[in-house]
């Protein structure tokens, strides 16, 4: 379910608009432009006022007065072109827009003035940031935070420092974007002249709060937000306020709050006649009604915010609201409307190259599609969802190696350059020591004495610097292996791993216990049950607790020497690199029951969590020839989504292959299920339980079942 929070256009499911979204809120005044409440400048803000909630008609203003401006002073000219340049990208005419940009830096560098080019480089960066071009979008918020460094005018640095840290933000460094807004703040309470300046610094601080689950930082930004809102006597203020508001209590675990505040919002952006934020709106109360499983409401107000989307050609919101009402009516039962709006949804997200919200919106897919009986849908969704996980990974990681190693070349030049200097000095000083040699003869022993003291500082100076080097390498390293919230190694890790282990070549020698049973591997892929909806009930900081709760009973359940992972999201991996075989069923039945087994509370909440299991022996050889451990992880994903399909809180297991001579690996991995029933595949299903459930015994009945008989029994 896909939403937006309208906080200055903040979209919630897409990132790339945040900077844009409260920036906007911001426009400084310049030093030397005609004031009093007739003036040519006057006008212009009050037409930014406007512009904010009806663009087109403020364009059509701002267009009026460009013949008045013509001699006006640079301060006006300039406010007027980065006017121009929002209110065409807010009318969807970005190309308008950007030329209003272009002209504005032009105009600034003739005049030689940083305050006005700074100007001009903001503007830029909104269009940039919706055309989607992010990277470039920051690369120019950090470039023109440094030209208005020096500038006095405090609102307008108060403008640049905020958009630099909801760059930040997006990149997912908070630490660097929290002190950048709340430097921004502080600007923003010295500006005593344009009250609005302060609303947008308040309204993007609590956002970023809400992002990193700061809940009772951000209710206090969001109470002194509102208190300052009501000065301004501005509804369309009141309504971005509002949607803020929405977004802190609908992640908070507020729902009713975050319902009353939607509504709120709607009713003053309709007085307004501010069609674009009622589109959002719209699409926010359709999202907060399919959390309740209200498909009727969440289709009404699907349906009225595309009517919405036609006026403003907002083809970002019209897509989302395409996603929520195809999520609709298939909870509705209309399963072929649901799915046609869902594909023409996701297809603007592939269009736009938005990764992350097209992965949300497959995940989804295929979760209601389950839910409706298409389990050839969902497959295929899953499928779908599953490469673009695997390509955002790929990604994440070149880029934190590239991040890395630039670190450390960097790092590597400011030693050189360091050294370099040391060494410039002391040859600096043998120099003086030959000059002061020839005219004073008594002050060579001195001067010797004294070089060599600083020799040895510096000396000592370059031994503590290599020291503090390679702690924080260390340091590095151990953040670089380990997930921070489970503290269990992260995908990255085992990655490396098992890329070493097959380098070493390694392979697992069969041994035989005393039972006459082979020693194997082992891997399990395990995955939450409907952690989704703990999340929408009672909070990110309950899921949270949740993924600990479980990683410490892995660490309970399992063996020191065995590899526990966090492998993204709410799945984990474990690799068990020599256990019997006749044992790997039973490891399967104890992860299911020790996690079904345990409480977690949370506030007044007693919460309790299944997980489905696909597992295998490791390695697997279908005709003799062993699987890479890829392809291994990626067979026991398939037969976890079996688990998920027939039912959660079981395991399926792959034992192994039969009559692979008339089948190939593509096709048992692109359907599992159709290569068992055609009998290529060996399964067993491990029965979750509650703690009682006893170990299987060879005498007593098991809750490790074959799925050949499981399979007659439901008259497969």
């Amino acid at each position: 379910m896909a939403g937006f929070r309208n906080g200055g256009w903040l979209v919630r499911a897409r990132p790339r608009a945040v900077a844009v979204a409260v920036a906007l809120v911001l426009s400084p005044a310049l030093a030397g432009a005609e004031t009093g409440p007739s003036s040519l400048y006057a006008r212009i803000i009050d037409v930014r006022e406007q512009s904010r909630f009806v663009p087109e008609k403020a364009l059509t203003q701002l267009l009026a007065l460009q013949s008045e401006a013509a001699g006006a002073p640079p301060a006006t000219q300039a406010e007027l072109l980065s006017q121009l340049s929002v209110a065409n990208m807010r009318s969807g005419k970005n190309d308008a827009a950007m030329a209003a940009a272009d002209q504005l830096i032009a105009y600034g560098k003739s005049l030689h003035d940083d305050t006005i080019v700074a100007k001009g480089m903001m503007a830029k960066s909104y269009v940039l940031f919706d055309r989607a071009d992010v990277e470039a979008a920051h690369q120019l918020s950090f470039d023109a935070e440094k030209v208005a460094a020096a500038s006095t005018d405090l609102a307008l640095r108060s403008q640049v420092v905020i958009t630099a840290g909801q760059s930040y933000a997006e990149m997912g460094n908070f630490p660097a974007a929290l002190v950048k807004l709340q430097i921004g703040v502080d600007l923003a309470r010295q500006v005593s002249d344009d009250p609005v300046i302060l609303f947008g610094a308040l309204n993007a601080l609590v956002n970023l709060y809400t992002q990193m689950k700061e809940y009772d930082k951000a209710s206090a930004a969001l109470d002194e937000l509102l208190t300052e809102t009501e000065k301004l006597r501005s509804p369309g203020r009141m309504a971005i306020a509002k949607t803020t508001e929405y977004g802190l209590a609908i992640d908070s675990g507020q729902p009713k709050r975050a319902l009353r505040a939607l509504l709120q919002s709607l009713d003053l952006e309709r007085k307004l006649g501010a069609e674009r934020m009622i589109g959002v709106t719209l699409v926010n109360l359709s999202d907060s009604y399919l959390k309740e499983h209200d498909y009727p409401r969440a289709a009404q107000y699907a349906n009225e915010s595309l009517r919405s989307t036609q006026l403003t050609n907002d083809k970002s919101v019209e897509a989302t609201a395409r996603v929520n009402l195809g999520q609709a009516y298939l909870g509705m039962g209309r399963i072929a409307d649901g799915k046609k709006q869902y594909e023409a949804g996701m297809a603007r997200y592939e269009q736009e190259n938005n990764k992350p919200d097209l992965q949300a919106a497959l995940r989804e897919y295929g979760e209601a599609l389950e839910r409706v009986g298409d389990l050839a849908g969902a497959v295929s969704a899953y499928h779908r969802e599953r490469a673009i996980s695997n390509e955002l990974f790929e990604k994440q990681r070149q880029k934190a190696v590239l991040e890395l190693q630039e670190k450390y070349e960097t790092e590597k030049k400011q030693r050189q350059i360091l050294l370099l200097s040391k060494e410039n000095q002391v040859k600096g000083a043998e120099i003086d020591n030959r000059r002061l040699q020839q005219r004073v003869w008594w002050l060579l022993a001195l001067v010797f004495a004294l070089a060599s003291m600083v020799v040895g500082l510096l000396y000592r100076k370059v031994r503590h610097a290599n020291a503090q080097l390679e702690v924080k390498n260390l340091e590095l390293k151990a953040q670089s292996t380990l997930d921070p919230l489970t503290m269990l190694y992260n995908r990255r890790h085992f990655q490396d791993f098992m890329r070493d282990m097959i380098q070493a070549d390694q392979p697992y020698a069969e041994k035989r216990t005393l039972h006459g049973d082979d020693i194997v591997g082992a891997l399990f892929l395990l995955d939450v049950d409907h952690f989704k909806n703990i999340n929408d009930r009672y909070g990110h900081a309950a899921g949270d607790a949740v993924l600990k709760m479980i990683a410490e009973n892995l660490r309970v359940v399992l063996r020191e020497t065995d590899m526990i992972v966090r492998w993204g999201g709410e799945e984990f991996l474990a690799f068990l690199p020599a256990i019997p075989r006749h044992g790997v069923d039973e490891i399967a039945r104890r992860i299911l029951v020790g996690i079904s087994s345990q409480i977690i509370r949370y506030q007044e909440h007693e919460i309790s969590v299944n997980v489905s299991v696909g597992f295998s022996p490791f390695p697997l050889a279908p005709a003799d020839v062993p699987l890479p451990w890829e392809r291994a992880v990626n067979l026991i994903d398939m037969a976890l989504y079996l688990a998920k399909s027939h039912g959660r809180n079981r395991a399926y297991g792959v034992r192994g292959f039969e009559n692979f001579d008339q089948t190939s690996m593509e096709a048992i991995e692109q359907d599992l299920e159709s290569a068992w029933r055609a009998g290529f595949v060996d399964l067993s299903v491990v029965l979750g339980g509650g703690p009682e459930t006893p170990p299987p015994s060879p005498s007593e009945h098991s809750n490790v079942v074959p799925l050949k008989h499981a399979a007659h029994k439901n008259g497969h």
